[in-house]
């Protein structure tokens, strides 16, 4: 899996503690480089432009479309209607980046690319930094 460079990625300290969690149960490479690589900053100061767990956005795929998508935990995932796991593909791919990012990964099909667009909802941008 191609992943943007960790350099611009922030992680809220509860989303980096939960993941390391996740990881001992469920380890993968990718997102343990994430987590590890990544910023971690106190909820209340991440940049309301930042894929956090359960911000809702839209992906801006290639051909122009766009799709309403949330990062969640694995119990709560439903990609048909938009809610993929941290432990997918995308959403390792783009959990901790900011609005405009450019993410890359293997979908099923293949190489996938798109960006990140609109941030429409973010748990702490509302003063929620516990979900």
């Amino acid at each position: 899996m191609e992943i943007q460079s960790l350099v611009e990625r922030k992680l809220t300290e509860l989303d980096a503690a939960r993941l390391r969690k996740l990881l001992a149960a469920h380890p993968m490479p990718e997102l343990e480089r994430v987590v590890d690589e990544a910023e971690v900053v106190p909820g209340p100061e991440i940049d309301p432009g930042v894929v956090t767990m359960y911000t809702q956005f839209e992906l801006e795929e290639a051909d122009g479309s766009r799709r309403p998508i949330a990062v969640c935990w694995p119990d709560d995932a439903e990609p048909e209607s938009g809610f993929v796991s941290v432990l997918s593909p995308l959403g390792c791919a783009v959990i901790g980046l900011r609005s405009g990012a450019e993410v890359r990964w293997h979908a099923p099909g293949g190489p996938a690319r798109a960006r990140i667009g609109d941030i429409l909802f973010q748990p702490e941008a509302c003063g929620d930094y516990l979900t």
